[in-house]
């Protein structure tokens, strides 16, 4: 089975070390869009389309490290603190996605609205 948002993170990663900024990767799935649109959203990318089974992503240059967390564990918004110190670089540096109920969300919305999820991914 393939993970495609580790296979998506470590391909824009790539991409982004050496220079290039649009990214065309060859599937995705719903979650994937939905991170996306977070993504988007937080202005860690400027626009993405899907075209057939592509998807095309520009991103900005706020994105510098994207990385899926496995394995993927539930954690409550009491827990956010402890992963935030654990895969974050600094505090208020980057943010962890989770998959909620709600949706995804970051770190941040979780603790606002004291939820928790599953942890999905990290970004800076």
């Amino acid at each position: 089975m393939v993970d495609i948002i580790n296979d998506f993170f470590s391909h824009a990663t790539n991409c982004i070390n050496i220079g290039k900024r649009e990214v065309e990767f060859n599937y995705y799935n719903k979650l994937l869009l939905n991170i996306l649109e977070k993504l988007k959203q937080y202005k860690y990318v400027e626009e993405y389309k899907t075209e057939g089974k592509k998807i095309i992503v520009r991103f900005s240059e706020y994105f510098n490290f994207g990385k899926s967390i496995h394995p993927n564990f539930p954690i409550s918004y009491k827990e956010l603190e402890k992963h935030e110190k654990k895969y974050l670089p600094a505090s208020g540096f980057g943010m962890l996605l989770l998959s909620t109920n709600e949706g995804i969300k970051t770190n941040d919305e979780c603790k606002r609205e004291k939820i928790g999820g599953v942890l999905v991914a990290l970004i800076y």
